[in-house]
């Protein structure tokens, strides 16, 4: 019954990795079971209808898979995809907040050393505090959920609308579907407008800037540096977009993004990011009339010290990044090395 086998799929999705096949193989059985004993009942087979409404009463995947965890969670596995997604959310803006609104604080006061250490002390507890606020949200919703899933209809995660006719075909995964030739084409056509949008942004600035173009009428200018950046941005642009069109070209346009291939991306921004840190002096301003140095030094001294404190911070969350995509590709290919062996 090919309803049923999506529905195991479905199931399967959502179990212990480690106890898939076992615990499959003893699910399958017993509803095939249930299935033969419904239509003996009845004298036939059962209908679409009939049997998408007998998998209804069974339950929805993520609820049967939750029968199967090793224990009770203080968030469960129907909420815990959306309270990941929020907590990954709350700690990169978090950090990104955090970060900016300290370089500032440090540029504009003139602050030293000191202040900067102190800053990245306390990042680390900026970051606790959200992701202890998300948790504590979430797991109410939990509990609200599972104790008054009739009365907080919006708020009972374990028992979400589904419907078996939903569910996916064989062999396709959610998280993998494979994409249509017009999203691909899509992609490689804004791929080469952004291009030209940033090939035009030197000769009218307006274009990035919008009003903020304004700052080109300060005392102040962009280092070299940022030349060396702004090609290295262009080239990363036009890789991406080279890789786009040899895939459509081959035909492989079906295929979905590969974690692989948005490593690679990752690592390719790391380049721009190390041109600027790697700037003489640090300077990544510089004044237009050297004679104002008297008065507008300093503030020059504190803007370059400022925005290379936010540069190092971004660069450290990037690897960051890496080395938890590089860490994810590594325990799914060791799953992947345990399964095939079973």
């Amino acid at each position: 019954m090919e309803l049923l086998d999506r529905y195991l799929q479905a199931v399967k999705r959502h179990l212990p990795w480690e106890r898939q096949d076992d615990i499959i193989a003893e699910l399958r059985a017993n509803l095939e079971a249930q299935l033969e004993d419904k239509e003996a009942e009845m004298g036939r087979p059962l209908t679409k209808e009939e049997a998408e409404a007998w998998l209804k009463q069974i339950g929805s995947p993520i609820q049967v898979a939750a029968r199967y965890q090793r224990q009770q969670y203080l968030i469960g596995p129907a909420v815990f995809p959306t309270y990941w997604f929020v907590l990954r959310l709350a700690i990169t803006w978090g950090a990104i907040i955090y970060s900016i609104a300290k370089a500032v604080d440090i540029a504009a006061h003139g602050l030293g050393a000191e202040a900067i250490v102190s800053a990245v002390i306390y990042l680390p507890w900026v970051l606790l505090i959200n992701a202890a606020i998300v948790t504590l949200v979430f797991a109410a919703i939990e509990q609200v959920g599972v104790r008054y899933p009739g009365k907080c209809v919006p708020f009972a995660p374990m028992a979400p609308a589904w419907s078996p006719s939903g569910l996916p075909p064989m062999g396709v995964d959610e998280a993998n579907k494979p994409r249509s030739f017009a999203k691909a084409s899509a992609e490689v056509i804004f791929g080469f407008l952004f291009l030209g949008w940033l090939l035009l942004v030197p000769h009218y600035p307006y274009l990035m800037f919008g009003p903020g173009a304004w700052y080109l009428r300060l005392p102040y200018q962009l280092a070299p540096v940022w030349l060396s950046f702004y090609w290295c941005l262009v080239g990363i642009n036009i890789f991406e977009l080279t890789w786009k069109i040899v895939d459509l070209a081959r035909g492989a346009w079906q295929r979905p993004k590969s974690r692989a291939k948005h490593l690679s991306m990752h690592t390719l921004s790391l380049i721009p990011l190390s041109v600027l840190l790697a700037a003489p002096d640090h300077m990544l301003f510089l004044l237009k009339k050297p004679e104002d140095a008297v008065t507008l030094g300093g503030a020059l001294a504190s803007a370059n010290k400022g925005v290379h404190l936010a540069l190092t911070i971004a660069l450290a969350i990037v690897v960051l990044q890496l080395v938890w995509g590089a860490g994810k590709m590594g325990v799914e290919a060791w799953r992947n090395r345990v399964a095939a062996m079973r």
